[in-house]
This record gives structure tokens, C-alpha cells and sequence, in this order.
């Protein structure tokens, strides 16, 4: 159950990026689609809480962490999203799998804890699987792109840190509920710049980009209900089989040969970062797994959703 919940939510993601992409393409401006993308997502959750009678899970004491996760929660979706428009999908989707690896590198150099030498190795080795989808100098890819996609890891990466923090005490569902509001409220301030009218298709677009976002976090949560974060995390890596799928059948667009060997590679890594950490959380006492720094919640996927 787990693993098929992990799995639809990857569905559900790649789906979303594919629309941002569809959007983008059709002249929808990148602070209208963070704006949709975020502000979709309030009601829905609202209207969920109190049809469940669970709207108290939204109360809080830590309304200012809320909203400064939103706040670098929604530089990592402006990244995202730029990918997404800049970039093939899978290229994209294989970028935003980099999450783990700068996640380490924040708990190696900001946070001072220990990490040993299987997670250095990874973080080298995804590295070079970039560097061979790059190609710098030879590469046919957008740097802009190139740059919004590995800036939407190390925004992951941060934000997975803030997400830790804010689930000691508060409900998942209330971090995701939050920073949709911040976020919307936050690039609202923009729509009177970027807002443009649109035709009645392009308006179902943006409801199905935040409809889709927001059941993908929905399955989310309910997989790491039912089960380990080890388990279903490694499923994430399914989003690039649907989001190289939704470039052929969307946008005639097939991932570059060098994308091929490289995203194994970053795959891999992030695979040994996951048992690693997995490992150490059953082989080791509480306080020590604390000191090693869990980044399990640098889900390779979560990329701002």
C-alpha cells in the first residue's frame, strides 16, 4: 500500500510539472503558475479539514517558521518550476534528484555533524553523473535551466531541514496547508505585473496544476502513514519514467543520450545515501543518529511541492 501510494504520487507530480510546462508554453507567465499552483491548493485543504472535522490540526504557535519555509519553499518552486518550462522534463526530474546529495552537504558544512565515507562517495558520484548530463561547453542545454534545476536540489535539500523542525510540532498537513497560503500570499504581490486574461482551457490547466500538486502531497503523507521512509522514498525515483513518458506523448521530446548515462548514476547515489541513512537509524543508538543528521526528509522528489 505504501509503495503504490509513493508511486501515485510521483504520477501525480510528474503530471503537474508536465502542465506547468503545457502552460508555459501557452503564454502562462512563471509568478501566475506559482501563484495557481499555491493558491489552488488553500481551499482544497480547507474545505477537506472541515468536511473531516480535523480543521484544528492547522493551529500553531510557529506561524513566523511557517512562514519563512514559505518563503524559501517558494524560491524552490520558482526553480522548479523554471526547469520544468526550460528544460526537457526528464532532464528536469533528474536535476531535482540531487535533493540528497546537497542535503548532505548542509549536514556536513552547516550543520558540523559527521558524515562518513559512503555518503561522500555518493555525493561525488551524483555529482559526476551532472556533470555528464551537463556537458559544459558541449551541451546543448539552457544554462538558466541548468541552474534553476541543481538550485531546486539545494532548495529541497534547505527546505527538508525546516520540515524536520516544524514536524516536531506540528501536524504534517498544517506545514503543507501554510506554506500554500504564505506562498500564494507571497506572489500575489506579482499578478498585477504578470496577470494577463486567459482563454476557459488555459483556466482548467492552472485548477489541474493545483489539483495535482496537492493530491500529490496527499499521497505523500498517506505513504509515510503506512509506511517506512526508507521503504517508499526509493519510489520517488519512478517519476522519471512518467515524466520521460509525458515528454514523448506531450512534447515529441526524448531525454539526450547523455541523460541516459548520467541519471543512473545520480539515481544510484541518492539510492546509497537512503540505505546509508537507513542503516544508521537501526545500527546506532537515538542520540548518535541524531548527531549523524537524518536527511531522509530530503525526499528526491518533494521539490517544493
Amino acid at each position: 500500500m505504501a509503495i503504490g501510494l509513493r508511486v501515485g504520487a510521483m504520477v501525480m507530480l510528474s503530471t503537474m510539472f508536465m502542465l506547468v510546462k503545457y502552460a508555459g508554453q501557452h503564454g502562462v507567465s512563471m509568478p501566475e503558475l506559482i501563484f495557481w499552483r499555491q493558491a489552488m491548493s488553500v481551499p482544497i485543504l480547507f474545505a477537506w479539514l472541515l468536511a473531516t472535522d480535523r480543521i484544528g490540526l492547522l493551529a500553531t504557535r510557529r506561524i513566523k517558521a511557517h512562514a519563512g519555509r514559505a518563503v524559501v519553499g517558494t524560491v524552490g518552486l520558482v526553480c522548479n518550476v523554471g526547469a520544468a518550462v526550460l528544460l526537457p522534463l526528464p532532464i528536469a526530474t533528474t536535476l531535482g534528484f540531487t535533493a540528497p546529495l546537497f542535503a548532505v552537504l548542509i549536514t556536513a558544512l552547516v550543520l558540523h555533524q559527521t558524515v562518513g565515507k559512503w555518503r561522500w562517495t555518493a555525493v561525488a558520484l551524483g555529482f559526476a553523473g551532472v556533470l555528464i548530463i551537463a556537458q559544459p561547453g558541449q551541451s546543448d542545454i539552457p544554462l538558466l535551466g541548468l541552474l534553476f534545476g541543481i538550485g531546486a536540489g539545494i532548495i529541497v535539500a534547505t527546505v527538508s531541514f525546516q520540515i524536520r523542525d516544524l514536524a516536531r510540532t506540528d501536524a504534517p498537513i498544517a506545514c503543507v496547508f501554510w506554506f500554500s497560503l504564505f506562498g500564494a500570499l507571497f506572489t500575489a504581490i506579482l499578478l498585477p505585473f504578470y496577470a494577463r486574461p486567459h482563454e476557459p482551457g488555459i483556466w482548467l490547466l492552472l485548477i489541474a496544476i493545483g489539483a495535482s500538486g496537492t493530491l500529490a502531497q496527499f499521497l505523500i503523507a498517506a505513504s509515510l502513514r503506512v509506511g517506512q521512509v526508507a521503504t517508499v522514498v526509493v519510489m520517488d525515483y519512478t517519476s522519471l519514467i512518467w515524466s520521460t513518458a509525458w515528454g514523448w506523448l506531450v512534447f515529441s521530446d526524448l531525454p539526450p543520450a547523455m541523460t541516459w548515462l548520467g541519471a543512473p548514476i545520480i539515481i544510484t547515489a541518492g539510492i546509497i545515501i537512503t540505505w546509508r541513512e537507513h542503516f544508521l537509524a537501526r545500527n546506532i543508538s537515538p542520540t548518535s543518529a541524531l548527531d549523524e543528521g537524518s536527511i531522509e526528509e530530503a525526499s528526491p522528489r518533494s521539490r517544493g511541492t
